[in-house]
C-alpha cells in the first residue's frame, strides 16, 4: 500500500519544503493551499476511493466555514470537519503562532501530534513516521 498524505499549509514554501522532504522518504503527497481546498481534496479522493493516510494541516490559515462550532476557524476548522468527513484519517497539527491552549485543544481532540513551527526535518520526518505506523502499522 502506498501513503498518501495532505499537506494543507497557505505557506507555499513551508508547503512544497515540506512536501519534497516528505517525498524524499517515500511518501506520495498531495497538496492545499487553503482548509477549503483541502477539504474538497479528501472528499474527492475518498469518494474516488483513493485513500489519504494522514493530514498534515496549519492551524493559521484560511479554513473552510464551519456550523457546527463558529468559534473554529482556519486550520482548526478545517481539523474539526475532517473528524467528521474522514474520522479515520490521523491528522498532525502544526504552528508557528498558535497559543499552548490550542495546542493541547487539538491533542484532546484528537491530534496525532502538535508541532511547533519552525520544525526540524528529522522531527517532520519522525513524527509523520510514528504515526503513519502507529494508524496504518507501516511507517513511510
Amino acid at each position: 500500500m502506498d501513503l498518501r498524505i495532505l499537506i494543507a499549509d497557505d505557506d507555499l514554501a513551508i508547503r512544497q519544503g515540506a512536501a519534497e522532504l516528505l517525498v524524499s522518504i517515500g511518501l506520495e503527497v498531495v497538496e492545499a493551499e487553503d482548509g477549503t481546498a483541502a477539504l474538497e481534496i479528501v472528499r474527492a479522493e475518498f469518494a474516488a476511493h483513493r485513500p489519504l493516510h494522514l493530514a498534515l494541516v496549519d492551524v493559521q490559515m484560511p479554513g473552510p466555514p464551519n456550523p457546527s462550532d463558529p468559534s473554529l476557524d482556519g486550520g482548526l476548522a478545517l481539523f474539526d470537519a475532517l473528524r467528521g468527513a474522514a474520522p479515520k484519517l490521523p491528522c498532525i497539527l502544526w504552528s508557528g503562532a498558535a497559543s499552548d491552549a490550542v495546542a493541547e485543544w487539538a491533542l484532546r481532540s484528537g491530534a496525532s501530534a502538535f508541532l511547533r513551527k519552525p520544525v526540524a526535518s528529522r522531527l517532520l520526518r519522525e513524527t509523520v513516521r510514528g504515526v503513519l505506523d502507529a494508524h496504518w502499522n507501516r511507517a513511510g
